[in-house]
């Protein structure tokens, strides 16, 4: 006798489509190095590392030769906005894995929102600082890096181009305390370094040096003096970028002066 089917409800379609949905979600938003046409570009440093002003160079610079820019800064998710500021003024000393989960909501939106189209159509992105920023703060808390690095090698892809503009503590401090009067988080206020606040930040600020210097090393960033006047550094930095173009794109970039050995 031939069994009858169970007709099926509008539930258990429903059911189905979401397990079809989950099943191809990964690979749908997210991609690994060789998947997408795109370039990736990132720029890692304290601030007033002049990793800011290198990036906007490089993106005048690659517009002028015809390619398409996606300029993503650090924790400008707008849609994330009012959450931190709410988190921030309700707990001054945030837990570091909490504050951590905060970088991470920007990061995702933007990367969804900002990043990940602009790659599979073959653009340029270009990130003024990227995932170690959030490694090498959630180190300087006292998050240990294996235990945050996975969830952001998993979700996140690996740069083509990875810079670290580093500067000494001395010089992060001067530059920050003589543009804007120091923040509580900042300057690391919330882990307690010190009730100073300018002390907090520099010792603060010598965990996440030490942080992005671990990191430069593991993940074979280029690393350029931050300390160095511009006029120095712009040659360097344009010049590992021309070369890249010219070994992806086979097209070499007008606009760029070789650099003195």
């Amino acid at each position: 006798m031939p069994t009858l089917e169970k007709p099926k409800t509008k539930n258990d379609t429903d059911t189905s489509m979401k397990k079809d949905t989950l099943k191809g979600t990964k690979n749908d938003i997210f991609f690994s190095t060789e998947e997408r046409p795109g370039t990736l570009i990132i720029v890692e440093g304290s601030d007033g590392s002049g990793k800011s002003t290198q990036l906007l160079i490089a993106k005048n610079l690659l517009e002028s030769n015809g390619f398409f820019c996606v300029h993503s800064i650090w924790n400008s998710s707008l849609k994330m906005h009012e959450m931190q500021k709410k988190f921030k003024k309700f707990d001054t000393n945030m837990p570091a894995a909490v504050f951590d989960t905060i970088y991470a909501s920007d990061f995702i939106e933007r990367y969804l929102t900002e990043m990940r189209g602009a790659l599979k159509a073959g653009m340029v992105v270009l990130c003024d600082r990227y995932m170690y920023t959030a490694l090498a703060r959630g180190y300087a808390r006292g998050i240990r890096m294996e235990h945050l690095k996975p969830f952001y090698d998993l979700y996140f892809p690996v740069p083509d181009l990875a810079f670290y503009f580093r500067i000494a503590v001395e010089t992060a401090a001067e530059r920050a305390i003589g543009r804007n009067p120091l923040k509580h988080y900042e300057a690391g206020m919330d882990v307690r370094y010190s009730e100073n606040i300018i002390e907090s930040f520099k010792r603060f600020q010598t965990k996440v040096i030490e942080g992005y210097d671990i990191l430069a090393e593991q993940n074979g960033m280029h690393v350029i003096d931050g300390t160095a006047p511009v006029y120095k550094t712009t040659p360097i930095f344009i010049a590992e970028i021309a070369e890249y173009f010219e070994r992806k794109y086979n097209v070499r970039l007008m606009g760029v002066h070789p650099t003195k050995e």
